[in-house]
């Protein structure tokens, strides 16, 4: 296979090679990696064999298909790494890394309840997409659950970036540096957006835990009232005594 006479651009130029002598095989083997905690370009290769196909070098849907089941089947990978090996990792080697076990406990909690959105989207970060699946599985999310997020995040992640390649086409050069030129300021955006939800997180969390203090035991201060109970101002209350011999109650 030849490469597009167009010439390609920063990463794209150093893959060309690959592409051309692998074909369909380089993008499956490095999206799978890329995908299951491997630092590997998978995403470049597959906006490179979409660019190839946009100018007639491959075609897309093999493209499309084969970076999308990959992507699922690394994905998976993690998962089971994550749940076969990761929690003992974390209890062995996590307080070297600031994982502690109160940490991982409110991870758990974290992809209880928004798990299936970090999975969808975690691809669109790095560092996110080559550990999401890996984090899925260390924090117990149960594999029903990971599975459909998991091949929708897939097919979006694919249909993107193969999308953009193969529009680009013979034009990536120009594409490409376009792209460079904004990158800074794409940086900053989601920086700033990623700050907005991790600020939220923290508020409610606060909230939740403000809620559980003002929630908890019977009495204000915690201190008991009678019969065992504390008395609105935290002080113990008197408890009943038995009547004295000879004195009558007060129902006769």
């Amino acid at each position: 296979m030849s490469a597009p006479s167009t010439p390609l651009p920063g990463a794209l130029a150093g893959l060309a090679p690959l592409l051309d002598h692998y074909g369909y095989l380089a993008v499956a083997l490095l999206v799978l990696l890329d995908n299951c905690g491997v630092p590997v370009p998978g995403q470049t290769i597959l906006v490179l064999a979409s660019v190839y196909a946009g100018t007639g070098h491959l075609d897309f849907t093999a493209v499309l298909l084969i970076a999308a089941g990959a992507a699922a089947v690394g994905d998976s990978l993690g998962y089971l790494i994550g749940r076969t090996g990761g929690r003992a990792f974390v209890h062995r080697w996590g307080r070297y890394v600031l994982i502690t076990p109160e940490r991982l406990a409110r991870a758990e909690g974290f992809f209880a309840r928004h798990g299936g959105k970090v999975v969808t989207v975690a691809r669109f970060v790095d560092g996110l997409r080559q550990t999401n699946g890996i984090i899925a599985g260390t924090t117990g999310m149960a594999w029903r659950r990971f599975l459909p997020f998991n091949l929708l995040g897939a097919v979006l992640w694919t249909g993107v970036w193969g999308g953009f390649g193969y529009l680009a086409g013979a034009h990536i050069g120009g594409v490409y540096r376009t792209a460079i030129r904004y990158q800074l300021w794409f940086a900053i955006g989601l920086g700033v957006l990623v700050a907005a939800f991790l600020l939220r997180q923290v508020l409610r969390y606060r909230r939740r835990r403000r809620a559980d203090g003002d929630a908890g035991g019977p009495g204000e201060n915690g201190e008991p009232d009678e019969n065992g109970e504390p008395d609105e101002n935290g002080e113990p209350g008197e408890a009943e005594g038995p009547e004295e011999p000879g004195r009558p109650g007060a129902a006769d």
